[in-house]
């Protein structure tokens, strides 16, 4: 009897279409990406002005370093500008820094902040017995000392420049041209300078030491009244690209922009 043969089944499997490349996943994930900024930018775009600077602040500082930023004389940290509208705010806590260190108010009549054209302008004007400094010297008294501590703790924390002048009254100085009011005024503003350096100001926030004689008395019809000798402190007003200018450049630029330019302020 004749052997069966074996039968051997072969099978083929069909083979797999091509494999696809993943270009459309990227294409994909581009195209969402694109639809979410446009999304967040219509978002903005009809949001209010506190969430628009939230949003501006969380991409400029995303870890919150400019909060916890230390101040010292080294640098400043990453602070947000102090603009006009916050000028008010920084006149406030100061006032209340004073008071804390004079609560009787023993020199409420010699010291005065303002808001101006440059900035926030802090005036330390001294009284007829001499109250930041010794009479006819640039030596300063303890009560300045204390003062622009205080001061200057407060300052030092603001990305803004500062600028310091010297003034005095009209009366002469001495009968010789050796030292006059002009080098008093000076010497004064660059002491102030010092000291507020040495508690807290850092060494690029000053922007300008001057000293002005009487040629800008406070009280020009009492041109030897004791509060016409002072110090001024000016926080300067920051510009758009960082920079500080004074209130005559204020002026010049914004004569430069207007169609008919008119004169600018006496400096």
């Amino acid at each position: 009897m004749a052997e069966t043969p074996e039968i051997i089944i072969v099978k083929k499997k069909a083979a797999h279409a091509e494999h696809h490349g993943g270009a459309w996943k990227v294409a994909y994930a581009d195209f969402v990406t694109a639809m979410m900024a446009l999304f967040i930018v219509l978002w903005l775009m009809n949001s209010s002005s506190k969430v628009k600077e939230a949003v501006s602040g969380y991409f400029k500082d995303p870890m919150g370093v400019a909060k916890k930023a230390g101040t010292n004389k080294n640098g400043a940290g990453d602070f947000a500008s102090l603009k006009k509208e916050d000028m008010r705010q920084l006149k406030d806590q100061l006032m209340q820094s004073i008071h804390r260190l004079d609560p009787l108010d023993k020199l409420k009549n010699q010291i005065e902040i303002t808001i101006t054209q440059e900035g926030l302008r802090i005036e330390l004007m001294e009284s007829a017995k001499g109250t930041f400094f010794e009479l006819g010297s640039a030596k300063p008294t303890p009560a300045l000392e204390e003062i622009l501590k205080v001061l200057s703790g407060e300052l030092g924390k603001l990305p803004n420049k500062i600028s310091i002048e010297g003034h005095t009254d009209s009366t002469p100085y001495a009968l010789t041209r050796v030292y006059d009011n002009w080098d008093l005024s000076t010497d004064r503003a660059n002491e102030a300078r010092r000291l507020m350096q040495d508690e807290g100001v850092r060494q690029n926030q000053i922007s300008q030491v001057r000293g002005f004689a009487d040629q800008r008395l406070r009280l020009p019809k009492l041109p030897q009244d004791p509060s016409n000798r002072r110090i001024s402190l000016i926080v300067q007003y920051q510009v758009k690209d960082g920079s500080e200018v004074s209130s005559p450049e204020l002026d010049h630029l914004k004569a430069q922009s207007a169609t008919q330019p008119t004169a600018g302020t006496k400096p």
